[in-house]
């Protein structure tokens, strides 16, 4: 017996929430600082909902795991994102070279 295209995504999704949860245990989720991100120096975009939908590699702790996340805002280096695993929504900046555009939105 087959199963639907959509079933699969869901249960990759879940799947996905799940690797990001077990992230979490490694640690607190790590954020560009202000001095990193300098918004004070910086030109800030911050982007209309729907945010555009973007992959992102993020960091708990020491561990590192890519993300399906959005992009909410950005300066010329650094990419302020936000994603959801379960019912808890994460939201950080990282580099900008962290975050590719997902083609599939």
């Amino acid at each position: 017996m087959g199963s639907s295209k959509r079933l699969a995504a869901h249960y990759d999704m879940r799947a996905h929430h799940k690797a990001i949860l077990r992230a979490t245990q490694s640690g607190p989720l790590q954020s560009l600082s202000e001095r990193e991100v300098a918004l004070q120096e910086q030109p800030l975009t911050t982007y209309p909902q729907p945010y555009r939908a973007v992959r992102a590699w993020v960091h708990f702790g020491a561990e590192a795991i890519r993300v399906d996340a959005k992009l909410a805002r950005s300066t010329p280096l650094a990419a302020g994102i936000e994603f959801r695993a379960g019912e808890q929504v994460f939201r950080c900046w990282v580099w900008g070279n962290a975050v590719t555009v997902d083609d599939d939105d």
